[in-house]
């Protein structure tokens, strides 16, 4: 267990060469993949995101535990895919259409991958259609939307209508965040929750999978 604890120490510290390697180890020491996982890998992470949360580290200090955390889970990975070890679930992100921003995106992208989700990254400039598309073909409950622009914002409700249209609302759920958003405008266009962080619409998207049942 000494080396779990380890693991998780060197990837708040971002440390990603010793992540690799301990990973390594702790699996040539007979720990499961799954729990290395989630007492190393996934331990790790969830501090760093409570600390980031309350502002104790900042952006830089995130992404370096991200680079950290992927170092291990190039290791862990494959053993995960061979032993079909489920995720917490999927999430579709990506920077609505019109909109080049992809900072915030990143950000959410990099700490659901902590928490364990499969995450596909549809990028920026992501026409409404392309996102239902993807939830459709990975089988994804949640759709995570960016806006940075004001005048993509309108981008959003496209999707939340879209999957009204195709009968998919309650299967697929949508979240929604950027600097100019609130709560009150995810509340008019319909969609099912708002992350105001990274931190915050991980919280969020565990909620909304959590209570639907699905993953």
């Amino acid at each position: 267990m000494e080396i779990l604890k380890r693991i998780a120490a060197e990837l708040e510290r971002g440390h990603d060469q010793q992540v690799g390697q301990m990973t390594r180890e702790a699996l040539a020491a007979g720990f499961a993949p799954k729990q290395v996982l989630d007492e190393g890998l996934i331990a790790g992470m969830n501090v760093v995101g409570e600390k980031f949360r309350v502002h104790e580290i900042f952006l830089p200090d995130v992404l370096l535990a991200a680079r950290a955390m992927y170092a291990g889970m190039d290791v862990v990975k494959p053993l995960l895919l061979k032993e079909e070890v489920p995720v917490a679930g999927k999430a579709v992100i990506g920077t609505v259409q019109g909109d080049l921003h992809d900072i915030g995106k990143n950000l959410v992208g990099i700490m659901l991958k902590g928490a364990g989700f499969e995450v596909i990254d549809l990028g920026n400039d992501v026409a409404p259609e392309r996102f239902v598309a993807a939830a459709e073909e990975h089988g994804a409950p949640v759709i995570g939307m960016s806006a940075l622009l004001t005048t993509t914002m309108p981008v959003m409700k496209k999707v939340v209508d879209l999957l009204r249209q195709k009968g998919l609302s309650e299967r697929v759920k949508t979240i929604v965040g950027g600097a100019p958003l609130s709560a009150d405008f995810a509340r008019e266009i319909g969609a099912d929750a708002y992350g105001y962080d990274g931190v915050s619409a991980v919280d969020r998207i565990k909620a909304l999978i959590a209570t639907r049942g699905v993953a």
